[in-house]
């Protein structure tokens, strides 16, 4: 990777905080590789530099995220070195997508959920499909009130994102409306599911999640660590992590019925008017 990132900014804005900034707003911080893997290395420095006690994930522009960027085409892309276990992107048919969802996806989501240190994502405008990965990922998510968060990709022929944790952050019965419908859903409503910790006003919300930044960076490192690992524990216990990797599987199953009938893994025409970019 390049020493100054393309896709991202990063910047210490408080002693014990480092802040990794979505930086694509031309594409409504659609994630493309670059960006993934761009991601993947800020969040890594962050964990092995001593200094940084919190991490937050913040955006530029109007919109947290729209999603991954569908129109990249992969085979053209530049593909970092592998971080993770699997091999055979450029592999044609199944396995060749299976391997970089693997990769890029369901792994790198992984991978930033578990980081030894907390991270509060900071969210405004939309939030779409990929953009609810990058979210979930994070230990805490504080939202303005113009947020609104959506995964409309049954519209798009695939189950859902990835990172299949709808029934874990809104309850079975809410996560099929979402899913099925593919309404967006505001702060307010996403607050009262428990996915969304705060709902702030959007000229606050920078100072907020700030000061959150600031109180958990002042609390013995160690002990934060380790409240975060419990939690996770607990949770993966109760069958997450299987229940993610089995609907990563079906979700595959949607991308090969989706290319024998259209030659298509998904239709990029779902996304939402709002962060389409013809």
């Amino acid at each position: 990777m390049t020493a100054t990132p393309e896709t991202i900014a990063v910047d210490d804005p408080l002693p014990g905080v480092r802040r990794v900034t979505l930086n694509r707003p031309q594409a409504r911080n659609a994630q493309n590789l670059r960006m993934t893997y761009e991601l993947n290395e800020a969040f890594d420095r962050a964990v092995a530099d001593p200094s940084v006690r919190v991490v937050v994930l913040a955006a530029a522009g109007p919109h947290f995220c729209a999603g991954h960027d569908l129109r990249e085409r992969l085979e053209g892309a530049a593909r970092p070195p592998s971080v993770g276990t699997w091999s055979g992107f450029g592999e044609p048919g199944a396995h060749g997508r299976y391997a970089h969802e693997q990769e890029v996806y369901l792994q790198m989501t992984r991978r930033w959920r578990n980081l030894a240190k907390p991270t509060i994502a900071q969210v405004h405008g939309q939030c779409i499909a990929g953009g609810l990965m990058l979210a979930w990922a994070c230990d805490l998510i504080v939202a303005s009130d113009d947020a609104q968060f959506r995964d409309p990709v049954v519209a798009m022929g695939v189950l859902g994102v990835e990172w299949f944790a709808h029934p874990w952050e809104l309850g079975p019965r809410k996560a099929k409306e979402l899913l099925f419908t593919a309404d967006a859903w505001s702060a307010d409503e996403a607050h009262r599911l428990g996915m969304v910790n705060r709902v702030v006003p959007r000229a606050e919300l920078e100072a907020q999640v700030l000061q959150i930044a600031a109180s958990i960076a002042a609390k013995p490192p160690f002990a934060v660590k380790l409240a975060k690992e419990a939690v996770n524990r607990a949770v993966d216990r109760m069958g997450q992590a299987d229940s993610i990797d089995s609907a990563f599987g079906l979700h595959h199953v949607c991308h090969a019925h989706n290319q024998l009938l259209f030659g298509l893994p998904v239709d990029p025409s779902g996304l939402p008017a709002a962060v389409r970019r013809e």
